[in-house]
């Protein structure tokens, strides 16, 4: 044809001849994809075919103007996303790509061959194939990566969501039912809730990826998430912390409908935990009465009143004789233990626990003073009041 450059009459037939077999070459293609690489069963055949078109075309332009498209040129974003939502690892997606590309330069060389096509050409397009499958790759790795990045972020948030609702209770019984499904757990089985706060410059980042480690290696079923500073979530069993600087509170188990009672359980051994500098995971039958220490800050205050207050009078001795009533309960009452422990006659102690009854007005044998003793050295022990339900976590 007059005033066209030299060999674009048989590129151009070389062209048309690959475009008469892009359907027959993406037929094989597809096949094969589909037998050697599993992930991409998933793949629907209309999605398969719609992106080999796109490649091919893409192809065709270069080996028609010699020029290989800029990165930022590839619209991949939307294929790389359904890849990855999907399941097909960028290993695969860029395998794939590959092989398309690889049929589509065997297509023109053998083409360009059968056509009689100027050999200098022949490399100079080839060329142009291999830089298009390089710079294409760079980009589908990167925005399959992206894409990725973006699901993972709105998984995280939507099972943060789920959890959200299930702890605070606010969850329709279809929506426990399929979040449940979702993420892998038996709502027929009972779990509980656990709140859990890094020590020690430990991010909840990491103090959830280390939980999830433990559960995983233990094959149990568990959900946790990262809300307000603090790993939260439902377990089937105690989670082992191992070398972990954690301190946790576990909620009684329950079924998934009600496991928002159990969360707020979870916090109160949360807070009482905390106030009294523990470490690992602890639920009721760890802390007990001393629950109720950290929750009930008016009692504490009157019972410190009641029976400690009276002996800050005696001064130093006053201090002696609260050391030698807190040794006695926690010795069983056994003053001669207590005695011992002390390098001081038995009869000393025995004055001590008496000079206690007559400034406080009280009798040690009473069951009742046992309990509210108890509570009172509790008390003394957290040092200040306790913050009211709820501080620790939200």
């Amino acid at each position: 044809m007059p005033g066209q450059p030299v060999g674009a009459v048989p590129l151009e037939r070389v062209i048309a001849a690959m475009t008469a077999q892009q359907g027959q070459v993406g037929g094989r293609l597809h096949a094969d994809l589909t037998g050697r690489i599993p992930s991409y069963r998933a793949v629907p055949r209309e999605s398969l075919d719609e992106i080999w078109h796109r490649h091919f075309q893409r192809a065709l332009t270069v080996v028609r103007e010699g020029t290989v498209p800029a990165p930022e040129d590839f619209g991949e974003a939307e294929v790389a996303r359904d890849r990855a939502a999907r399941g097909v690892p960028l290993a695969d997606g860029l395998h794939a790509f590959r092989r398309a590309l690889s049929a589509i330069r065997d297509l023109f060389v053998a083409e360009a061959s059968e056509h009689g096509l100027d050999p200098g050409l022949v490399v100079d397009r080839t060329m142009c194939l291999w830089e298009l499958a390089d710079v294409a790759s760079l980009r589908i790795a990167a925005v399959h990566r992206q894409a990725e990045i973006d699901s993972a972020l709105f998984d995280a948030r939507r099972r943060a969501d789920f959890l959200r609702g299930l702890l605070h209770g606010t969850l329709t019984a279809a929506e426990i039912h399929s979040g449940a499904a979702i993420y892998g757990l038996d709502a027929s089985r009972p779990y509980r809730a656990i709140r859990a706060v890094p020590n020690r410059g430990v991010t909840p980042d990491s103090l959830e990826r280390s939980l999830e480690s433990c559960r995983r290696g233990k094959g149990r079923s568990a959900l946790l998430t990262v809300l307000d500073g603090a790993v939260v979530g439902v377990v089937e069993t105690p989670p082992e912390t191992g070398d972990l600087d954690v301190t946790a509170g576990l909620g009684p188990p329950t079924d998934l409908a009600t496991v928002h009672r159990s969360f707020r359980a979870a916090g109160r051994m949360l807070e009482a935990a905390r106030a009294y500098d523990l470490r690992g995971v602890h639920d009721l039958s760890d802390l007990s009465w001393r629950v109720a220490v950290v929750a009930e800050p008016e009692i504490a205050a009157l019972l410190l009143d009641r029976y400690l207050r009276p002996l800050e009078a005696e001064g130093e001795f006053g201090a002696l004789i609260e050391e030698s009533v807190r040794e006695y309960l926690k010795r069983g009452r056994h003053i001669r233990e207590v005695a011992r422990d002390a390098h001081v006659h038995v009869n000393t102690v025995r004055y001590r626990l008496r000079r206690f009854e007559e400034l406080t007005g009280t009798s040690l044998d009473a069951p009742d003073t046992v309990v509210e003793l108890s509570w009172a050295l509790a008390a003394r022990e957290l040092g200040t009041p306790p913050p009211g339900p709820g501080r620790a976590c939200p």
